[in-house]
């Protein structure tokens, strides 16, 4: 139903004395009193009022608690002047024992039904209305007119309907009698528009915030975008992406899973209209009553970005601005090229932001490394790789990640040992399986990255090579100075290349050279720019290729950036689905994290490990404390000195 333009002139004050005379003519409040807050309703018998509240606070993205009534008030002061809960919203729904019985225009029979029933003394019905309490939690329709000045198009609003609004798989925190599954509304949104989406809509925390998913519906367990549980069917438009913000309507779900006597409820897309206007500077200032919620005043320098961060399945992720320059930070030092190797040319912007983003999102991460450029020599391997590989394994492990070694079979009894002597010195957090793969027939990569061959059931979700050999055009592998080194290694590029075909699997290459496993991304660049480049370019790409001076320092970045990640709020309200209180990570996780970032002494203490097991430094084939020819002090411990600078800088400041 298209609105005519006087509606959409009205204030709200206005709008709602024409709900309270029945006007026909306004169903959905969606396009409405732009520029001011609107509210989902909830109202529930006293005795659940307490864990309702506990339920709103746990969940705060999805029902951010505007005001909690009194036990019998039809008014809310703090939202709107002379207002009646009973009759200012123009359709309500009634549950009776769990159950929707019907859509109504007005609660005020329920009133009457009270006080008729209390002439009669009929105890059941007299309090029906006196021992409800009313709850507004904010509603997403309220920044839709800021979004549009912005330049953001309104789809809904575009094709007349109500927003899509879905149930999804993520359930809720629950509180008391209180559990259910997080309801979101979705808009689709114009890639180009996306940050403006997401900045408007993260001023407005009372609102719901910025989105808590952006990309594909199935990682909600949305199915099918086309039958919405609630609201309208909305058409994407090519170049829309669909974008999902947590919804009041999971209040109604509430009420459907705690079935109680009488309740009542908002009817989805009619919302009640407050006289708060809708802007970051936006506070509600509470009554007397300490059981109202506290002004909100959201902290600018906190603004997400979004960054695409996986095309199969699409997902986007959210990130501060604050964290996002440190990370940035982070690639531009690793950057740096003291060993004079010209890799500067292959540095891509945002790769290491990409791959740490991808990380933070995954479950399950199997790493690898080993270039035994020293073909010459037993073991052959270099010292670059493996402190990166051990850094991000110990930070994924802080973080709760599962984490899985994979190297050659020849490797297999010394990898073990360096990872035991790893653990015991405190370099690593805990032992991980440390494990091979050989080529063992044509579905050999599918079975060892999936469950039973089976593509839906991946046992990993993000794979990474760190100064790992990458194949080459013609098959074989080649050390920098254009030695084949192939009967040194097996086929764990086979992986990277299956993967390519398993939705929900990103990888990551890690180098210095670009004939580095997963290097292949840019390899026109390493043919064109690099010496040797067009015999030892690797030929497999990755999602992502990390370039550093020395692949360690693109692990020990990593790991940087995923602990810059996990103290930004913004992100982590992204990764939880805006579930749970936003507070700091407790003092002793956090005390964790950091204990697990690399460290100058941690990085020494592992690198004189490997030199005990005869690995040399890869370009001199040095026996000694260096890796790439450039000596432990001060070029890798200055450097690593440098990135903690800029991590650590974020731990008093909740980047």
């Amino acid at each position: 139903m298209e609105l005519s333009g006087d509606l959409k002139c009205l204030s709200p004050a206005e709008l709602r004395l024409l709900f309270r005379q029945n006007d026909s003519r306004i169903i959905k409040t969606t396009g409405l009193a732009e520029g001011y807050m609107q509210a989902n309703v909830v109202i529930l018998p006293n005795h659940l009022a307490d864990d309702f509240e506990a339920f709103c606070h746990s969940n705060p993205a999805s029902l951010p608690l505007l005001y909690r009534s009194q036990s019998g008030e039809t008014s809310c002061p703090p939202l709107a002047r002379h207002a009646d809960i009973r009759t200012d919203m123009s359709k309500y729904r009634v549950y009776e024992k769990g159950q929707l019985v019907k859509t109504v225009s007005s609660l005020q029979s329920y009133t009457d039904q009270a006080r008729n029933a209390s002439e009669q003394q009929d105890v059941h019905h007299s309090h029906q209305w006196s021992d409800m309490v009313c709850f507004y939690l904010g509603c997403s329709f309220g920044f839709e007119g800021r979004l549009k000045t912005a330049g953001v198009p309104i789809r809904n609003v575009e094709q007349g309907r109500n927003v899509s609004m879905y149930r999804t798989a993520v359930p809720c925190i629950p509180a008391g009698v209180f559990s259910c599954p997080v309801v979101v509304s979705m808009r689709p949104v114009p890639a180009a528009k996306l940050d403006a989406a997401v900045e408007v809509s993260h001023l407005s925390p009372l609102a719901h915030g910025a989105p808590v998913h952006i990309g594909d519906p199935a990682l909600l367990g949305i199915q099918d975008l086309c039958r919405p549980d609630y609201g309208d069917r909305l058409e994407l438009q090519p170049g829309d992406v669909p974008v999902f913000w947590a919804c009041g309507v999971t209040a109604i779900e509430a009420i459907l899973s705690s079935k109680p006597s009488l309740a009542f409820s908002h009817s989805p897309g009619s919302m009640f209209l407050t006289d708060i206007l809708d802007s970051p500077s936006s506070t509600i200032a509470p009554p007397s009553d300490s059981r109202n919620t506290p002004s909100t005043k959201p902290n600018p320098e906190l603004i997400p970005l979004c960054v695409l961060v996986s095309h199969k399945p699409l997902l986007y992720s959210l990130a501060s601005q604050r964290a996002v320059s440190r990370i940035r930070e982070l690639e531009r030092i690793i950057g740096e090229d003291p060993g004079q190797r010209g890799i500067q040319v292959l540095c891509t912007q945002d790769e290491l932001l990409r791959s740490s983003l991808a990380l933070s999102h995954s479950f399950s991460v199997a790493i690898t490394t080993g270039f035994p450029t020293h073909y010459m020599h037993s073991p052959p391997d270099e010292t670059d790789g493996p402190p990166g590989a051990i850094a991000m394994a110990t930070m994924l492990l802080s973080l709760g990640k599962q984490v899985t070694m994979v190297t050659d079979r020849r490797a297999l009894e010394m990898n073990q040992a360096i990872i035991d002597e790893a653990v015991k010195t405190g370099v690593l957090k805990t032992a991980i399986p440390l494990v091979t793969f050989e080529d063992c027939g044509p579905d050999a990569a599918l079975h060892f990255l999936c469950h039973h061959g089976d593509p839906s059931k991946p046992r990993y979700d993000h794979l990474v090579a760190i100064e790992r050999s990458g194949r080459a055009e013609d098959g074989n592998y080649y050390n920098m100075r254009g030695v084949n080194i192939k009967h040194l290694l097996d086929p764990i590029d086979d992986l990277f290349i299956a993967a390519k075909d398993i939705p929900g699997i990103i990888t990551t290459g890690i180098g210095d050279g670009g004939n580095e496993l997963g290097m292949g991304k840019l390899k026109e660049k390493v043919k064109n720019l690099m010496p040797n480049g067009s015999l030892i370019a690797c030929d497999v790409p990755a999602d992502y290729a990390i370039t550093a001076g020395v692949s360690n320092w693109g692990g020990y970045a990593v790991a940087c950036g995923l602990y810059l990640l996990h103290t930004c709020p913004s992100h982590q309200r992204y990764l939880k689905k805006g579930l749970g209180e936003e507070t700091p990570p407790p003092q002793e996780q956090l005390q964790d994290w950091i204990a697990n970032l690399p460290s100058v002494d941690k990085e020494e203490s592992f690198l004189s490990t490997l030199v005990r097991f005869g690995i040399r430094s890869g370009k001199t084939g040095n026996l000694a404390m260096e890796v790439d020819g450039l000596t432990f002090h001060p070029t890798h411990s200055d450097l690593i000195t440098r990135l903690l600078e800029v991590t650590r800088g974020s731990t008093s400041q909740n980047p």
